[in-house]
């Protein structure tokens, strides 16, 4: 199947879709916050009289290039999710798998309507995803850590790619045999991985960017070379660019044209690759 980016609203799209195609889907919808999640994109140029100093004390003034969000506020967040679960469990091939990415604030009750849709032994692993970077509170333990809901179609038949998820360093190889150490040793359900920082390569200044290595992860684990990974909230496209990365095929749905205009960027030179539905790419 060709890899497909779609520009719409995501329900009716996957409605449109024929049942048990999709290997894995992975979503990260919006985390129903109450805030406009917003992020600017800057610049620094040099000058005299600037607001910041950098190397060696030359003086950089900031210039705002550019800013991009949503309004992440629901009034009935589950009603929202709920039909687009049932979709995905719909669209999942009978070895499928699906990944929910949510924060503290909804993640209790997101299991519960998922384990109505998908049934309580299908749930397979809470994962944590840990980071420790942007501001901290002092009125609370900051919170540094997403999480990720792993659900099977079929918690008797499911992907799992054991051999081929790539190797972590251990927090602690004096504690393991120097062989051990070398070789790593594989993620367990807690994992630490930076967000991506503002002056990372793969930035492209969406808000909610997801890093690359949190997706080839999920996607080297849970799908199989050529098979079909969707994504029906793909902000910036990080779901596709790991795809590509991987030899697996993707389907993206965004109905933000930021987003569109991001993954189109960041897409280019894969053109002949890619199908888009609802947006034509320009010619620059």
């Amino acid at each position: 199947m060709p890899n497909t980016i779609y520009f719409g609203e995501n329900l009716p799209i996957l409605q449109s879709l024929p049942d048990a195609t999709i290997q894995l889907i992975y979503i990260d919808p919006p985390f129903n916050t109450g805030r406009v999640q917003s992020r600017q994109r800057i610049r620094t140029v040099g000058a005299e009289d600037g607001d910041r100093t950098g190397f060696q004390g030359k003086r950089y003034s900031t210039e705002v290039v550019g800013e991009s969000g949503y309004q992440d506020k629901f009034d009935d967040y589950l009603a929202f999710l709920e039909p687009r679960l049932r979709e995905s469990h719909r669209l999942l091939a009978p070895n499928g798998s699906l990944y929910f990415h949510i924060d503290y604030r909804e993640v209790h009750y997101c299991k519960i309507l998922l384990d109505k849709i998908f049934g309580r032994d299908a749930f397979l692993n809470e994962i944590i995803w840990a980071y420790d970077y942007g501001g901290r509170t002092r009125k609370r333990w900051p919170a540094k850590h997403d999480n990720i809901l792993w659900y099977a179609k079929d918690p008797k038949n499911y992907i799992f790619n054991y051999e081929d998820i790539a190797r972590i360093p251990y927090m602690a190889p004096g504690l393991v045999s120097k062989e051990k150490a070398k070789r790593g040793k594989l993620p367990t359900d807690t994992w630490w991985h930076t967000i991506v920082a503002t002056n990372s390569k793969e930035k492209t200044g969406y808000p909610t960017q997801k890093p690359l290595g949190i997706m080839r992860r999920f996607i080297q684990a849970s799908s199989y070379p050529g098979g079909m990974v969707l994504d029906f909230f793909a902000g910036s496209g990080s779901t596709g660019a790991a795809c590509l990365e991987l030899g697996r095929s993707f389907t993206l749905i965004d109905d933000n044209i930021e987003a569109l205009q991001v993954m189109e960027a960041r897409f280019r030179g894969a053109e002949a690759l890619i199908n888009w539905v609802g947006f034509t790419p320009s010619d620059n």
